[in-house]
């Protein structure tokens, strides 16, 4: 009798603890639930309806028609789109390759003893990073003028070439953008570097030193393999916001932007095709399109960037 009371009371014992066990994991799933509803709410359920419209024909109003695959033929045969693309690719490479290899560059020289007031020039290099875009907007529209005397055209004068017309010529309009893209955003990737460089052992520097490795030597053979993870964080990033490139050239040309193709880029695409000419279901089939774009050129730029620091075998003094 006795061993059947003590079973007993081994089994209620554990029957409380997995009761507790069980209030625990309710209580956890209680507490993140609501980023989940959030995240279904205005991520989750957007993405799928998008799907979804992808195959109707709609107006934003009316009942929808099934199309099929109707309008991604649509979309596919308008040399605009494929315009959009290039105009994205061109634009997001200038705007976004010189701040990777700028940006690696500045945290290197920010992250040096000598240095004097490196708060100060932190705080400087990031600032464009939280400045409002209308500030931008308003700053650039005045630098890249078409104006004889914009800012733009004095620095090319000085050099012996001709004005630009920066608003409506095709390549001006396209290194404006890209200009504002790297201004912009330099800020954000230095500080990204500046934060890989600082996790990186002071020892292994003064190691190189003793070895005889001058400053180039340790930059190449120490900071770039040791900061690899931190480039290819930024690529990632970079890429995908090149491909969504949308604000900068929306500011910049003003009204005309959708009605012009120097710098439309596939979202401006995207959204002229959805909400100036009310074609719901071309809008979420370039959102389709896009999305298997940005897929392929992550990955192609996380191979390309992935054999960075590999050859690493030492460095000759």
């Amino acid at each position: 009798m006795e061993g059947k009371e003590g079973e007993a009371l081994v089994f209620k014992g554990r029957g409380k603890y997995r009761s507790e066990e069980k209030k625990d994991k309710i209580s956890a799933y209680l507490y993140i639930s609501p980023f989940f509803i959030i995240f279904a709410i205005i991520g989750l359920y957007p993405a799928l309806f998008s799907l979804y419209l992808a195959f109707q024909k709609w107006n934003g109003l009316g009942e929808m028609t099934y199309v099929g695959l109707q309008n991604f033929t649509i979309v596919l045969q308008d040399p605009i789109f494929w315009k959009s693309v290039y105009n994205t690719i061109v634009m997001g490479l200038m705007g976004t390759a010189p701040q990777i290899i700028i940006g690696i560059i500045l945290a290197f020289l920010l992250n040096q003893a000598f240095l004097k007031l490196k708060n100060t020039f932190r705080a400087m290099i990031f600032m464009p990073y939280i400045t409002s875009m209308v500030a931008v907007a308003l700053v650039f529209g005045v630098f890249f003028s078409n104006n004889e005397t914009s800012l733009a055209n004095y620095i090319l004068n000085l050099f012996g070439m001709d004005s630009v017309a920066w608003k409506t010529d095709e390549w001006g309009v396209k290194i404006a953008i890209s200009f504002m893209v790297f201004w912009r955003w330099i800020g954000y990737n230095t500080i990204i570097y500046l934060a890989g460089l600082q996790s990186i052992p002071k020892e292994l520097y003064e190691a190189a030193k003793i070895d005889g490795a001058n400053i180039m030597q340790q930059f190449r053979y120490i900071t770039i393999p040791l900061l690899k993870p931190f480039i290819l964080l930024t690529v990632f990033f970079s890429t995908v916001g090149a491909l969504q490139l949308f604000t900068e050239p929306t500011v910049f040309l003003g009204g005309s932007a959708f009605s012009r193709t120097e710098a439309m880029t596939v979202v401006m695409y995207l959204y002229r095709d959805a909400f100036n000419l009310q074609s719901f279901g071309t809008g979420s089939a370039t959102a389709i399109i896009l999305l298997v774009i940005i897929i392929i050129f992550s990955a192609l730029n996380t191979f390309l960037t992935s054999g960075i620091g590999k050859r690493r075998r030492g460095y000759k003094s």
